[in-house]
C-alpha cells in the first residue's frame, strides 16, 4: 500500500500534516526559545480553549512552567527519586548513571507543560447519562492527548524540541502543594522543551498495510 500523490484544497491541510510529519522526539534541549513567552501562553491557551471534549466537558486543565519555574519541577522529580534510593526502591547506581542524568537533561530545558484531567468536574454529567458512566474518564484523557498534541505540534513548529514524559503519580503531591493547585486536577503527562542541542533518533515505521484499511473506495 504506497502513498499516492495527492491536491488538497485547503493549503493549510498540507502545511499540518507536514507539522505533523515533522514532529520528533528531542532529549538534548537547552534552556533558550526562539519565540517570546507570550507566544508559548498563547499556543497553550488555544489548546485549552480548542481542543474537543466529549459533551464539551472541558476536563483538561494545563499548567506553563517557564524558567526557573520549570527547574522546580524537576528537582521535585530529582528529590522524590532520591527518596525511592534511600528506601532501597531503586538502585543507587542506575539512579546515578541513567536516572539522575536525565531528569538533570529535562532541568536543562526552557519549559514545562503539565496537563491535567479534572475527572470530579464530570460527577454531574456522569449522573445525567449513568448509562455511560464509565466512559467519560477515558473520553476525558483522550481530549487531554489531544491537547498533549497540539501543544507539542505549535511548539515545534515554532522552533523548539520536546519530549513528552509521564513522572505521575511521584510527583503529583508536591507538584499540587508548590503551585497551589486544586485537589480535583490529576496530573498525567509533563512536555518538557527547549531549545535542541542534539538531533532525534531515526523515526521507524511499522508497515502501513498492518495498520490502516479502507472500504468503499
Amino acid at each position: 500500500m504506497g502513498s499516492t500523490a495527492v491536491e488538497f484544497k485547503n493549503p493549510a491541510t498540507s502545511t499540518l500534516l507536514e507539522v505533523v510529519k515533522a514532529r520528533r522526539t528531542y532529549y538534548g534541549l537547552k534552556a533558550e526559545s526562539p519565540i517570546s513567552d507570550d507566544v508559548i501562553e498563547r499556543i497553550v491557551q488555544d489548546s485549552v480553549l480548542h481542543v474537543p471534549s466529549s459533551f464539551n466537558t472541558q476536563t483538561s486543565r494545563i499548567v506553563l512552567l517557564l524558567k526557573e519555574e520549570h527547574k522546580k519541577v524537576w528537582d521535585i522529580a530529582i528529590s522524590a527519586m532520591e527518596g525511592l534510593v534511600a528506601a532501597g526502591h531503586v538502585p543507587k547506581e542506575m539512579f546515578e548513571n541513567h536516572t539522575k542524568p536525565k531528569l538533570d537533561a529535562f532541568r536543562a530545558a526552557y519549559g514545562t507543560v503539565l496537563f491535567f484531567v479534572d475527572y470530579e468536574s464530570l460527577a454531574p454529567i456522569k449522573e445525567k447519562f449513568a448509562i455511560y458512566a464509565d466512559k467519560f474518564d477515558p473520553f476525558a484523557l483522550e481530549s487531554n492527548a489531544m491537547s498533549q498534541y497540539l501543544v507539542w505540534l505549535a511548539l515545534e513548529a515554532e522552533g523548539f524540541g520536546a519530549n513528552l514524559q509521564h513522572y505521575s503519580p511521584l510527583i503529583d503531591e508536591q507538584v499540587t502543594k508548590t503551585w497551589n493547585l486544586p485537589a480535583s486536577w490529576k496530573l498525567d503527562a509533563q512536555l518538557v522543551f527547549g531549545v535542541p542541542t542534539s538531533e532525534p533518533g531515526e523515526k521507524t515505521f511499522e508497515p502501513l498495510e498492518n495498520r490502516f484499511k479502507v472500504f468503499g473506495k
